[in-house]
Order: structure tokens, then sequence, then C-alpha cells
């Protein structure tokens, strides 16, 4: 459960009645309900409102129904089927319209913002919603003139008000401080004058849990857009404590409110740290892999040189038949000395690479330069208009970062860009370049083209799963983001990008640590 459910959960203990304990020495709730109807009375001799002609009273009867009488008729009604639960002994139900005045803010045209003049002597203060949400009355920078305040005494109001957000963030109510100055609601407020001051805190908790019951009503996952109808509103149903019990209920209320906000902040803090959690067990599992640390090694299976012996036999076999060029048999070679350190053969020229080395690697596994197995700088390109609108078109959009996974797949006739694409092969593994800290790589399940800011490699004879984990890796996602050029747009270049080491495992270990991981990681959700 968390902070809002629990919240809620407490608001609804309180409204029927099983918050705190019941007193019967309290003074029941008809006893408050008179009073107030008496203060209504006098409201009304003095002209100061109109009578209401639905103003009722709620009883139970003998029979232990629930009936309603309205008062300016004399009709009866059951009411049963509208009680929602049962409230305690000494308490009563009524109407929401029974306790307070209520009022909107004026229309759009009643007030804009060319009637505002600056703050003086004889201007007047414009609340706003933002008083309401952050409960402070000093906010705000609208007043208007006394001669449009004169003109607009309806919407006027005072200290023991109480001003309710009815737009956006709606419900936040606000009972406004004796030092409070007089002004009047704008359109995103509604003002509530009690019958009875008494009653403020119990009446603002009980606003609170009509607007949550109304969002269930609605439906899971709804939200309350508008404060509802003020038909609506009026008919509500309240029920009423003993003004005593009222007290009791606010103060546990508020010390539980301050205990659910420690409760709430932990239980993020919670949440923070299980997300965290997850995405450093799968770091430390990407890493422990390229260390060689996640699977046994097995000699039966070979060593990463020999694989690397078959990469140089097929560009050996790509020169011949002049799909590349010579110079791409001047590849980096990197061995380890009769000294134990690293060293790199590049042509003739021979150079001890120890610092570049970031962690050891089993004995049958080699070091690799990028770019003696793919090539950043190379891709196939090919106008948008030549693409058939059938085809896969993947942008950078589609793929979710640090997952591997894709989001999305649109087609051709379905992208409106008109710039050139690359072009990728079933079996690829595609790599965005740009913003690498994403971590956005995922392989090709169909033929297709994407954007230029991915990069597609064939691996060829290195499994394309073991290829995509390394490129996923926090090593290589440090390192690429860290050798990144540009501010705005950070790239991973091409010559950068062939530079970087890849641990390189014989074949049948590169898929054991992929059969691997993929377990880990389904244990892991």
């Amino acid at each position: 459960m968390n902070g809002k459910q629990l919240k809620n959960s407490i608001l609804q203990w309180a409204i029927q009645g099983k918050l705190v304990p019941q007193d019967p020495n309290d003074e029941p709730a008809s006893v408050l309900l008179d009073k107030i109807r008496q203060e209504k009375e006098r409201l009304i001799k003095e002209k100061n409102i109109k009578r209401d002609k639905n103003a009722s009273i709620i009883y139970r009867g003998e029979d232990n129904s629930y009936y309603e009488k309205i008062l300016a008729t004399g009709e009866v009604k059951c009411i049963d089927e509208e009680i929602p639960f049962e409230i305690p002994k000494g308490w009563e139900w009524c109407r929401l319209n029974d306790l307070a005045l209520y009022r909107k803010g004026p229309f759009g045209s009643s007030l804009t913002k060319s009637m505002f003049v600056p703050k003086n002597d004889q201007s007047v203060k414009v609340y706003e919603q933002k008083n309401a949400i952050q409960k402070d009355f000093r906010l705000g920078d609208y007043y208007i003139s006394k001669e449009k305040f004169e003109a607009m005494q309806s919407f006027i109001v005072k200290p023991n008000d109480i001003i309710v957000s009815c737009a956006g963030t709606i419900g936040e109510t606000y009972l406004l401080p004796l030092d409070a100055p007089v002004g009047i609601i704008n359109q995103a407020l509604m003002r509530v004058t009690l019958f009875d001051l008494s009653m403020a805190e119990y009446w603002q908790m009980y606003f609170a849990y009509m607007l949550l019951n109304e969002a269930q009503m609605k439906g899971a996952g709804s939200a309350i857009k508008n404060i509802p109808p003020f038909e609506y509103l009026k008919a509500v149903l309240v029920p009423v404590p003993p003004l005593s019990e009222q007290t009791r209920l606010v103060e546990r209320y508020n010390l539980l409110l301050s205990l659910i906000a420690k409760y709430e902040s932990e239980a993020d803090k919670l949440n923070c740290l299980n997300l965290n959690i997850y995405d450093k067990l799968k770091k430390s599992v990407l890493q422990e892999a390229i260390q060689g640390k996640l699977v046994q090694q097995i000699a039966e299976e070979g060593t990463a040189q020999e694989l690397l012996e078959q990469i140089k036999e097929e560009k050996k076999q790509l020169v011949k038949e002049g799909k590349l060029k010579k110079s791409a048999l001047n590849d980096s070679v990197i061995f380890r000395g009769d000294d134990n350190k690293y060293c790199e053969k590049i042509g003739k020229s021979v150079q001890c690479i120890d610092e570049e080395i970031p962690f050891e690697i089993p004995e049958n596994w080699v070091w690799v330069r990028l770019g003696t197995i793919v090539d950043f700088s190379k891709s196939q390109s090919l106008p948008s208009s030549s693409i058939k609108e059938s085809t896969w078109v993947l942008d950078l959009e589609d793929i979710e970062k640090n997952s591997g996974k894709l989001l999305q797949k649109k087609r051709m006739k379905d992208v409106l860009s008109k710039s050139d694409k690359h072009i990728f092969y079933k079996g690829n593994v595609l790599y965005s370049k740009l913003r690498p800290y994403l971590n956005k790589v995922i392989i090709a399940d169909e033929d297709g083209a994407c954007t230029t800011e991915i990069l597609a490699f064939d691996f060829g004879y290195i499994y394309n799963k073991y290829a995509q984990l390394f490129l996923m890796s926090p090593f290589f996602v440090d390192y690429a983001t860290a050798d990144s050029y540009g501010i705005k747009m950070p790239r991973l270049g091409s010559k950068r990008g062939n530079s970087a080491l890849i641990p390189l495992p014989p074949l049948k270990e590169q898929q054991r640590i992929v059969a691997q991981i993929e377990k880990l990681f389904e244990q892991l959700h």
C-alpha cells in the first residue's frame, strides 16, 4: 500500500466514525445541526441570504429507515438507498448545502488581466488557485480597483471563508486566516462560507473524502478535472459527528498525515532503491560477463585466437574477391609478450598497450580492437526515394534505452522523413552512436533501413547477441560516453569507435554467456 492509498483509507475510516472511539458524553450532532438551522434563520430574517427551498432534515424513523423531510413543503421520503454506510450513534446525516454557502468564481469575461491594477492603498486583492494549493494568502500579484470590487460583490472573500481550487489541481482547500485581506476569488476558485465555523476543519476533511469518492465512482485510474456541478455538490450527503468528536477526528487525522508523509518518503526511497538495485545488478552481470567471470571456461571449446584466424581468413577471401581493400589486412593484433605485457602490432610497428587494458581476461580469450571486426566509418546508405513502402524504417525513438528492446516498428509508407538511410540486414547489430549514454542497441529481426545516427554492424563469426551485450556493458557505455564529441548532441566518432577494445571469448563460450545472462535477467524481473 502506497502513501496515497493509506491516506485514502484513513480518510474513509474517519468519515465512517472508525478512526477514534465515540464518547457517550459528547453533545450529539443533532444539537449542532439545530444551531446551524437557527443561524440560517437569523441570516434569512436579516436578508443576508435567501431561504433554500430544498432545505431538509434527515432522521431515522421507528422502522429504522432513513427519511428526509423538506422543510418548505413538509414532504417526507425514504432515502435508505442513498445512505452509503452506517454511522455511529450520536452522528447525523445532512446535505452539504445545509452546512455552508457556496459560490464559484466569475466567468472568464467578467475578470480579465486587462482589469488588473498595480498594488496600492486603493486596490483589492484577487485570490488565485495557488493561494488554495499552497495555503498562503500572501501569494499572487493581481489586484483590481475599488470600483471594480464594488461591481463584483458576489465574489467577495474574507477571513474565515474557505477557498477551494476548482480546476487542474482540484479540491485543495484553505481557510483564510484572520489577517488575510478582503478580496475576490478568480475563475479557478470556489468560496465556501460555513454557517458554523467550528466545523471548518471537519468540513475540509470531508470535502477531500467526497472528491476521492467521486473519482472512485468514475472508475479506476480516473481523475477529477473539475469540481462537480453545484447541484450535485449541494445534494451530497454528509455524515456529521458531534462537535467534540470532530475535534478528536481532525487531531488524529492530522497526526496520521504527518506519519503518512514520513511513510511516503521512505516508500519512495525504497522504490528508488529497488529500481537502482535492478539497474546495478544488471550492470554488474554484464561487467562480470565481459570479464569472463560469469561462466566457466571449457578447454574443449578452443580459444578466441582460433576465432580471430577465421575472421582473418574471411577478410583475405573478401580482398581476393575485390570486396575489401588490401589495407584491411593490416589489422591490429594484440598479444602478450614474454614479459607478460600486452603489446599491439599494426603492420611492422609494435607498441606496448598495457596501460590501455582495463581488466584481466581468461587465458583462452583475446583483446581485439572493435575496428578489426566491424567498421564504424562505413555504412551502406540509400536515398529515401529508393526504399520500398513496406520496408521497416528504424528511428532512435523506436529503441528503448538500456534494455535492448524495440518499442515500435514503422514502415516506410508511415514515415515522413526524406533523408538518406542506412541499410541493415536481419541479424545485424544496430547501434545508436548519438548520445551513447542512452545505451540503445538492438538486433535486427528483419531487413530494413534506419536513420544515419544508427550504425549497422555485421559481426560475422562473432555471436551477435554477445556483441550486443558488449556494446551495452558499463565498460563500453562509459568508454563511448567519455570519448564522444559534441556538447548538445554527443556522438561516438568513427576513430574512437574502431579503437575500442573488446574482450573476445571463444564462440561457444559467447553463446553460454548470453544464455546465462538471459536467464539471470529473467530472474531479476
